[in-house]
């Protein structure tokens, strides 16, 4: 199983990176990404994401027996993605990003149109 934990939630990826997805982990489940206070300490964001690795260690218990592996894909927040994914790696779950390539569209308006294109899925490790 794959354990969307992003603000995109996966009935919105591309065809590419749904079946990608889906020959790897078998299904895909949507977390929502918490929001995160700007103003947290560093102490708010260990805790919440503590919180978020029980949810996470929670429902990879309950398909311990499942034959295709487990993994997270985690992006958003910045410090709060590094401290749950140190929690998780440790715990030895496999944690994974996506790449995209950025195209630029300049409208004539001036405006700029940005299209992001699944590429590959990229595992986090620690050093």
């Amino acid at each position: 199983m794959l354990i969307n934990l992003s603000n995109h939630p996966s009935e919105k990826w591309d065809k590419k990176q749904s079946t990608l997805a889906l020959e790897r982990y078998g299904t895909v489940l949507d977390i929502p990404f918490p929001p995160v206070d700007p103003e947290a300490g560093e102490e708010d964001i260990f805790k919440l994401a503590e919180e978020y690795f029980g949810r996470v260690t929670a429902v990879f218990d309950e398909c311990a027996n499942e034959p295709k592996p487990n993994a997270v894909h985690i992006q958003g927040e910045f410090t709060f993605v590094f401290a749950l994914v140190t929690m998780l790696l440790r715990s030895g779950i496999k944690c994974i990003a996506s790449t995209t390539r950025r195209t630029v569209e300049q409208e004539n308006n001036g405006r700029k149109t940005s299209v992001f294109e699944f590429v590959k899925f990229r595992e986090y490790r620690l050093g």
